[in-house]
């Protein structure tokens, strides 16, 4: 490698690399397109590490599951220093302007349109899937990554409600709420 450190050798390097035909040997995926689109769905819409793989947390340390896939993909509990467990973590966020999946060749935003249906053409694959995948809400997403409605109380199971609990007027700075003004009581006719 410190023979690549000189311009003239990594040009060379580089001239062999280019004169070789390179073949992409890329099978189909085992279980269809959708495993592929979840898969990736899973790495780019995600956190790192998931709310359900939290343990414990205390002043001190932070304890997670995690698969140990050399030990029969059994589940394991690690527990960090809350130091280690922020700088483990951190490795996981993109800097500024950094996406986690970009589409190249084929699939880039300026080829779908042009390429991508040639290609398809070529292949004598089938046109596009008219297949379109239903909008899902908020609460069918979290009921299918969680399990459970959002809406729903976990301990109950009854619906959940949202109710208004004004602000105490002891509070520093937060004005009472307004009382409604009511008209002076009426004098009394004594005569």
């Amino acid at each position: 490698m410190a023979a690549l450190a000189d311009p003239e050798a990594f040009r060379q390097l580089l001239d062999t690399c280019y004169r070789r035909n390179w073949v992409v040997y890329a099978k189909p995926p085992f279980g269809g397109p959708k495993q592929v689109f979840r898969y990736l769905g899973r790495y780019s819409h995600r956190v790192a590490l998931s709310n359900n793989r939290l343990r414990s947390v205390d002043d001190t340390h932070v304890a997670f599951s995690w698969k140990d896939y050399s030990d029969g993909h059994r589940v394991k509990v690690m527990r960090l220093a809350v130091e280690e467990f922020i700088r483990r973590f951190l490795l996981h966020v993109l800097p500024k302007g950094f996406v986690r999946i970009r589409h190249y060749g084929l699939l880039a935003s300026v080829n779908v349109a042009t390429k991508l249906e040639e290609c398809r053409r070529l292949l004598g694959a089938a046109d596009t899937p008219k297949e379109v995948c239903p909008l899902k809400t908020w609460r069918e997403r979290m009921r299918e990554w969680t399990g459970q409605d959002p809406l729903q109380c976990p301990q109950c199971q009854g619906p959940l409600t949202r109710h208004y609990v004004p602000r105490r007027s002891s509070a520093v700075g937060i004005a009472p709420p307004a009382q409604p003004k009511r008209p002076p009581p009426a004098a009394a006719n004594t005569s």
